[in-house]
Order: structure tokens, then sequence, then C-alpha cells
């Protein structure tokens, strides 16, 4: 497995981070065959695990499996997305933050995070206070570094700004989607997370199971028929995915690991999150963690999807409110 800095944190991460959405119960999966599929991945290299509050019962799945080996990963984990109706139980506020890090410090079972993420940006609480409240986690030396998710690049350097004016612990890393199908995050997020030394662990690296070679044209499967996967009747997508299968065939690889090698190929990425629910997914995955990609494969796929631009829409990006709501772009009578 090979290792990365993680930005100008100090840490060092595996280039393949294990995402830990699939190992909530609500998602089928037993404990002990998550916690099974957990101790595989350390065995083989991987030293990055990313949680969030938000992930059903995810944390205590990941706390119970990490019994005895915490100290061996960097444990990441997020805040910020609502959890349930109570409008206080989530976003960036001071009170929430406060409350919600000492109920991921129990289910994880740990008495520090390594990398404390807002899991959305929160529009309706100032990012000063944001930062504040988080700095003071670090101070606290219940986290180690602090980082946003999914976040705009205007919002990255507004941050930076807040931090740097008012003496904060600076956004030290970002988890934003990418993959050969959306490299939205090309045009400024990767260069600005360079700028500024923030680690990058990108999630989505298959666009949520269209880069796995599963879904084709007109076909139906389990991923087609998920109401949790709307973009997958998104023709777009799917006939670019049918050009990046021969693709994979000319260059002797599966899809499954052109798509990591991709994710990982940008010299702005720290880590790539692989979501894997069964041990076979998991074995697969790791048999691709060498493969990188020469400047010929990369080639083709900027033919097919231009540097920096995504192919239709991803329905877990962060949509600002003047997006979601319509009063905000029109001028009252």
């Amino acid at each position: 497995m090979q290792y990365r800095p993680l930005g100008r944190t100090g840490i060092t991460v595996s280039r393949y981070g294990l995402g830990t959405l699939m190992f909530a119960t609500r998602m089928g999966n037993d404990p002990a065959e998550s916690a099974r599929i957990i101790h595989a991945a350390m065995d083989a290299g991987i030293n990055l695990i990313d949680t969030a509050d938000a992930y059903g019962d995810s944390e205590e799945v990941v706390g119970k499996a990490l019994v005895g080996r915490r100290d061996d990963v960097v444990l990441a984990t997020k805040v910020g997305m609502p959890l349930d109706q109570d409008s206080n139980h989530q976003g960036g506020s001071r009170r929430w933050i406060t409350t919600a890090i000492e109920n991921s410090l129990r289910r994880l079972g740990t008495d520090y995070i390594d990398i404390y993420q807002l899991h959305r940006p929160d529009p309706n609480t100032d990012l000063e206070e944001t930062l504040s409240v988080l700095s003071d986690l670090v101070r606290a030396g219940k986290v180690r570094a602090i980082g946003s998710s999914t976040t705009p690049a205007s919002m990255i350097v507004q941050g930076q700004w807040v931090a740097a004016r008012r003496g904060l612990q600076p956004l030290r890393t970002e988890q934003p989607p990418y993959s050969i199908l959306n490299r939205g995050i090309e045009r400024e997020v990767l260069p600005l997370a360079e700028e500024y030394g923030m680690g990058v662990m990108v999630w989505g690296p298959f666009a949520q199971g269209l880069l796995t070679g599963r879904v084709r044209r007109g076909a139906a499967n389990e991923l087609t028929r998920a109401q949790y996967f709307r973009h997958m009747s998104d023709e777009g997508r799917v006939e670019v995915v049918e050009q990046l299968i021969p693709l994979a065939a000319d260059a002797g690889i599966p899809m499954t690991h052109l798509a990591m090698a991709f994710a990982t190929a940008h010299p702005g990425v720290s880590a790539a999150l692989l979501g894997a629910r069964t041990m076979e997914h998991l074995d697969d995955l790791l048999a691709g963690a060498d493969v990188v990609l020469g400047d010929d494969v990369l080639d083709r796929i900027d033919e097919i999807v231009p540097p920096g631009t995504d192919v239709g829409a991803l329905d877990q990006d962060y949509q600002p409110p003047a997006i979601r709501d319509a009063r905000l772009r029109r001028r009252a009578a």
C-alpha cells in the first residue's frame, strides 16, 4: 500500500481509505462482518477510516471493530448533517458541535478524533463561530485536525481567511466528491487545497456505482432500481460509462481499478475513500492498490470527460441556499 502526506498536517495516510457508510446496520450489514472487513483492510495497509455521525450506527460499528487497534488508524468522522427532526441537532453551531463531539467519541470508543470534519457547509451559522468551537476542540486534545467536506472553493477561501484573521485553527483537510464523471473540483478546489496545504480525501470514486462496470446501457440491475441512486437514470452518464468500459479493457484492468487509480492520480489528492460492503468488494479493490495509470490512459480519459467538468448531476453534492430556494433568486415586487 502506498502512503501519502495528508496535506501539511504531518499525518500520513494510505492511498486508499475505508469509507464506512455501508457498515451501518440499516444498510444491511452485520456488525461482525463489517468488523472483519475493517480488520482485513487494516491488515492490507489501509490506515485511514472515515465515518460520520449521520451514518446511522456506523460510528458504533467502527468503534467496536477498533478495540485494541485504535492507534493503528487515522480516524476521521463528520458532524453537521441532520440527525433527526430537531433543527438544533445539525449544523455548525457551538451548541451542537460541543454535544456532537462527545456523542461521537462515546460511539467510537476513543478519547480523540484525528480528523473532525464539517459534513456540509452550514449557511445558517457564522463561519467564525464554527471555526472557533473546532479550534477549542483541538486545544482540548479531543481533535487533532479539522476539515470540511463537499465545500465550494469560495467557502474554503473564506474559512482560511477567517482562521488567519481571528487566530483560529485553519481547515486542514477537504473531502470532496471526485471521479471520472465528476471532475469539477479540478478547476478550483484541488488547486486551492494544494496552495493552502490541505489534505484531500475524495469520496465517490465509483460515481455511486456507475463506474463499477455493473451499470450498462438499457440493462436493469439492483443499482438502477435503487431509489437512493436516482442519477442512474441519467443517460448522459451511462453513455460516458459505455466509452470507459472498452478503455479499461484496452488497459487490461477492471473498471473498479481504473476508477480508483484515476481518483488518486491527481497530485492534490491524498487518498480516495472506497466503500467496500463485502469482503469480495474489498479483495477486488485491494488487488488494484498498486495500479497507476499512464499518460496514454489519462489522455484518453481527458478526451472522454474533459478536465474540470462534471457529467450530469450528483445527488449528494452541496446545493447553496440560492439554488435550493427560488425566493432568493427573485426580487420582491
